[in-house]
């Protein structure tokens, strides 16, 4: 029965995160709760375990990539500097997000508008995005820093390999 409920709410959260997205809809597996935008481009082979993209601002995910449980992107901010009113007035910002290809996103991850994050890269479960990383790179904390960088030349002879999970 457990196994019938998971497959279950796998579907229904495929089905959700596919009505949701705007290209790559037929390329999406979501285990958990997804909702994207209609400015959401996907690439193949796409894991979400629980993603919501809030804003109006693009957003580009490469092949192969993974997110954990409960990650957030945001991709438009409130007009505070240069509106009319205080704190802030009616306009938004609007900030795109690029994902490049075999990225894995910890759990409950936050993205913001204005980052690009590298081919390979892993950003660390509970991190705060909001400067770009580099490929290959290792990033965790508030706000994510690079610790660390994968092992290069064995990701290449992964992805040679045609190795992706």
């Amino acid at each position: 029965m457990r196994k019938l409920i998971k497959l279950a709410r796998k579907r229904l959260f495929t089905w959700i995160a596919r009505r949701s997205a705007g290209q790559g809809r037929e390329n999406i597996t979501a285990n958990g709760y997804t909702k994207l935008t209609r400015k959401t481009r996907l690439g193949r082979n796409v894991h979400f375990n629980g993603m919501r993209i809030n804003g109006d601002g693009n957003v580009v995910i490469g092949d192969n990539f993974h997110s954990g449980e409960e990650c957030l992107f945001i991709t438009s901010i409130h007009n505070y500097d240069t509106g009319d009113a205080i704190p802030y007035d009616d306009t938004y910002i609007h900030r795109d997000i690029t994902i490049a290809d075999n990225v894995w996103l910890g759990s409950r991850v936050i993205v913001l508008g204005g980052v690009s994050i590298g081919e390979g890269a892993i950003i660390q479960a509970g991190a705060v995005v909001t400067k770009s990383v580099e490929a290959f790179g290792i990033a965790g904390g508030s706000p994510a820093k690079v610790f660390k960088k994968r092992n290069e030349e064995h990701y290449l002879r992964l992805k040679s390999e045609g190795k992706f999970h």
